[in-house]
């Protein structure tokens, strides 16, 4: 079982802490939450092994927690725990694919019995796509779908593992779909905050206008709409970690209120005159230049220096081309769950990936492999990939007659993808790993 992931999901902290040390002792991975939506966030940023959930929780209970997981991770085993047991509950659990249910309490053999066996049923569907073994993961956070072992990500690494413990600002800096997201939840969830909220706020799909209110939170009739109190991302996040993601994009007024969080460690609710005290982590990301913001005056330069205490910088896909295999075969693992038949790449479908300099970076990577998964029926060979990764990159030497610049070859590339999905601003912008927003300006 060494190495596998558990998410452990309990009203009752005792409960966790129980859990988590007997699992700890079986040498897994786990991960904890405390409620329904904490869990569903776990879900979706985790590769996870076994969910292991109690029934009953106040607001959303375990049941439709596993109703969720049966829709959205359908191959994810689930264990059930729980203090009140019922035939009835038991053969509703049954029937949603639960494999096991035990009923509190339990000795540690009964615990470990179970685990083991809805893992083992775990391994029979999640065979390696290839068999190979030099496609395994070293990554001490690949379970948080940080995936590679190329120079750049084991530094990576090591910089994670250096920080996790530490309550310093972190400014992650990189371009749209590196990831940066990824690295965050890592350091919060590798650290002694893990137990504590992760709240992810990105500053660029909330309105300017309502940006303040949503990360501070408001008083009744502090303004128009405010029909009752409401606490910010920042109260929500006490304890714990908040990742302001797209941070150049706060307007001047949120900047101001972030520096005073930054410097007292205490909020102001909008239409309160009462300050309070907090302790939250800021983790931000850009995939800006802050620095030039800051000569350009957009972007506050005391902000950017309290921000940028831990400096991280993400490599891009074609600065770690190395890696794009195991990435690959994680993404068939990932996608290709639902097949009949295990997952396969070919290897001159590979070479074409390989070649390919990737400006949507991961995000468009997985994009292409989930697309081509279906269009292979399983199995992806070149005639699979989309036709605009199929043109041979322009070799330049010293004599060429004349050099592109980025902005005419960034140019080029979003008219020949536009063209590849027949103008699809929506599908361009996926492949492109960047938001629809953001590609239309970049058209005009």
């Amino acid at each position: 079982m060494k190495g596998e992931s558990v998410l452990v999901v309990d009203d009752s902290l005792e409960m966790l802490e129980l859990l988590q040390r007997q699992l700890k002792g079986m040498d897994l991975v786990t991960f904890r939450a405390s409620n329904v939506p904490d869990a569903i966030e776990v879900l979706k940023h985790t590769s996870l092994d076994l969910l292991i959930t109690d029934l009953q929780m106040p607001e959303i209970n375990g049941m439709q927690l596993v109703q969720y997981v049966k829709e959205h991770y359908p191959e994810l085993p689930v264990l059930v725990v729980t203090g009140y047991p019922s035939i009835s509950g038991a053969v509703e659990a049954v029937k949603s694919g639960v494999i096991d249910y035990l009923v509190k309490p339990f000795t540690q053999v009964e615990l470990s019995q179970s685990v083991e066996n809805c893992l083992q049923k775990n391994r029979k569907k999640h065979r390696e796509p290839t068999g190979n073994k030099q496609l395994d993961n070293p990554s001490p956070f690949a379970v948080l779908g940080m995936i590679g072992r190329s120079d750049a990500m084991k530094k990576l690494a090591d910089m994670i593992q250096l920080i996790k413990n530490n309550s310093a600002t972190v400014l992650i800096e990189g371009e749209s779909g590196t990831g940066k997201e990824l690295v965050a939840r890592a350091i919060h969830y590798s650290g002694h905050r893990s137990k504590a909220p992760f709240i992810s706020v990105n500053c660029g799909a909330i309105p300017e206008n309502l940006l303040e209110s949503e990360l501070f939170g408001f008083l009744k009739g502090s303004f128009t709409g405010a029909m009752d109190n409401r606490v910010g991302f920042f109260q929500a996040a006490n304890q714990g970690t908040i990742f302001l993601d797209e941070i150049g994009t706060a307007s001047h007024n949120v900047q101001t209120r972030l520096l005073r969080v930054l410097q007292e460690k205490e909020i102001t609710m909008i239409g309160s005159s009462k300050a309070e005290k907090i302790d939250v982590r800021i983790i931000a990301a850009t995939n800006a230049g802050l620095q030039q913001m800051v000569k350009q005056g957009t972007f506050r330069e005391d902000l950017y220096y309290r921000l940028n205490v831990v400096n991280i910088e993400m490599p891009s896909l074609r600065e770690r081309k190395e890696d794009i295999p195991l990435l690959v075969h994680f993404f068939l693992r990932k996608h290709g769950s639902e097949l009949s038949s295990i997952p396969k790449i070919t290897d001159e479908a590979i070479d074409i990936l390989q070649r390919h300099s990737w400006p949507g970076n991961v995000r468009e990577l997985e994009n292409i492999v989930q697309r081509s998964l279906i269009m292979g029926r399983g199995t992806i060979d070149v005639k699979d990939l989309p036709e605009y990764l199929k043109v041979p990159m322009p070799v330049y030497s010293e004599k060429s007659p004349s050099f592109k610049t980025l902005k005419e070859q960034e140019r080029e590339y979003i008219f020949k993808v536009l063209d590849a999905v027949g103008q699809n601003k929506t599908r361009a912008a996926e492949i492109l790993g960047i938001d629809r927003k953001t590609l239309g300006q970049k058209i005009k």
